[in-house]
């Protein structure tokens, strides 16, 4: 391939393709997403029909991870409970980006006192702890998937709002800037066709460790009762039923908490190797 055809972007996967523990959380989260997509295909069983007959059996030749308090297939619970984490952690990401990007944008390239009244209610809202503030607007809202979502991305925005608002700054002073400045560009055009692009790599990164940080608070909001509501599965809703059966059937909890730990190591993992891959001072 010749220097003329090596793209930013092919020499980036190369990078992430050189390291075994990106490639290794590319390879899981592709399997937990292939998993929720195709869920009717992968269940073995329906995830919320009740077989009084097989009350908290141990894991088995029939049932891999066991049942739960109403003989529920764990295996089936798990992989629908996938949708809902993942489902959870995209689209509250989608909507912290949607807000935080236009406004940490706006912030950093217009300046004076519009970038003061912006970074102060990013800093009041950053004083409260993300977990809290997701969970105190979750209750707000209702208990639901949807509002958990939306609880979790409106915690999720300050973080995304000051991450654009300093690479708009970093970038704002480079000569290409100044150069479309100076041929007579709008400001929201240098904004838009100039800045945007070359601020979305640290924004991409910081998206999908994100990602893993609402799994954590979609599974923690079910947990608390204010995520996804039962008989639907969702992973923290399983581990809040299973702590009170935690001696007589430690399935209950062990299977749910691996299926968390695990896709949340894999974004992280897969978080670093981007940021590695798409700016290499990093390494």
């Amino acid at each position: 391939m010749s220097v003329a055809n090596d793209s930013p972007g092919r020499r980036a996967v190369r990078r992430l393709m050189r390291r075994p523990a990106a490639v290794f959380g590319l390879a899981v989260v592709l399997a937990f997403v292939a998993i929720a997509v195709f869920a009717p295909l992968v269940a073995p069983f329906d995830p919320i029909a009740t077989n009084w007959g097989a009350i908290r059996k141990a894991p088995g030749a029939l049932y891999w991870f066991g049942t739960d308090e109403n003989g529920r297939d764990l295996v089936s619970r798990i992989v629908y409970g996938a949708r809902a984490s993942l489902l959870a952690g995209v689209v509250s990401v989608s909507i912290s980006i949607a807000i935080g990007l236009p406004f940490g944008l706006l912030a950093g390239y217009a300046g004076g006192w519009i970038d003061m009244v912006i970074s102060r209610v990013t800093d009041a809202m950053l004083a409260c702890p993300f977990l809290i503030l997701a969970i105190a607007l979750a209750a707000f809202l209702g208990p639901s998937l949807s509002n958990a979502m939306i609880a979790i991305g409106i915690s999720a925005t300050p973080a995304f709002i000051r991450l654009t608002r300093g690479a708009t700054l970093n970038a704002a002073v480079e000569d290409y800037v100044e150069a479309a400045r100076a041929v007579g560009n709008p400001r929201w055009r240098i904004a838009v066709r100039h800045l945007l692009p070359n601020i979305l790599p640290p924004i991409m990164v910081q998206a999908t460790l994100a990602i893993a940080a609402a799994i954590i608070a979609e599974a923690s909001l079910s947990f608390l009762g204010l995520g996804q509501q039962p008989p639907a599965p969702s992973w923290g809703s399983m581990l809040n039923t299973a702590q009170r059966f935690i001696a007589q059937a430690p399935w209950m909890a062990l299977f749910p908490g691996a299926a968390i730990f695990l896709v949340v190591l894999a974004f992280n993992l897969l978080g670093d190797g981007l940021r590695d891959a798409l700016d290499p001072r990093h390494r």
